[in-house]
């Protein structure tokens, strides 16, 4: 289960990718239901709200991917392997299959991700984001409220 849950976040993060490359990239920004959802093409050269973006390239190495890498796999292995509770196999396949894909985004392009939709309202808005980043904050999210759940039990 743990594989085929990350291999369906990992892939559709990996095509939107490609499709914002192929239709956004260049052509400004496309708004829709009165700007609550934009996509618009944009490349971070960071982690989350492009923190680390202006870090030398060792410490980007360290921080933003030898590191993140190991996490990645030895939490599929976990999971593969160890857990066996439905629901943190399910979130936490999500939060490593989101993990991933920026992470190859950033072996592949230079430490390059590929981030394209923006939510909000008015001027309260997200940062510019990618399936990828949807796919960990809905894990993290979603393995917080359960844990909640949980311990009331």
């Amino acid at each position: 289960m743990a594989l085929g849950i990350f291999f369906i976040n990992y892939f559709l993060d990996r095509l939107t990718k490609y499709l914002a490359v192929e239709f956004l990239k260049g052509s400004g920004s496309r708004s829709f239901f009165s700007n609550v959802f934009v996509l618009v093409y944009a490349e971070n050269t960071g982690a989350f709200l492009s923190l680390g973006r202006n870090w030398n390239i060792y410490a980007k190495y360290v921080v933003l991917l030898i590191i993140p890498i190991i996490i990645c796999i030895v939490g599929l292995l976990y999971l593969m392997f160890k857990e066996r509770k439905d629901h943190h196999i399910i979130i936490c396949s999500c939060i490593v299959g989101g993990g991933i894909g920026n992470l190859v985004d950033r072996l592949l392009n230079e430490f390059t991700v590929t981030d394209f939709m923006n939510f909000g309202i008015g001027h309260l808005r997200t940062g510019i984001l990618n399936v990828a980043d949807i796919s960990v904050t809905f894990g993290i999210i979603a393995f917080i409220v359960f844990e909640m759940i949980q311990k009331e039990k």
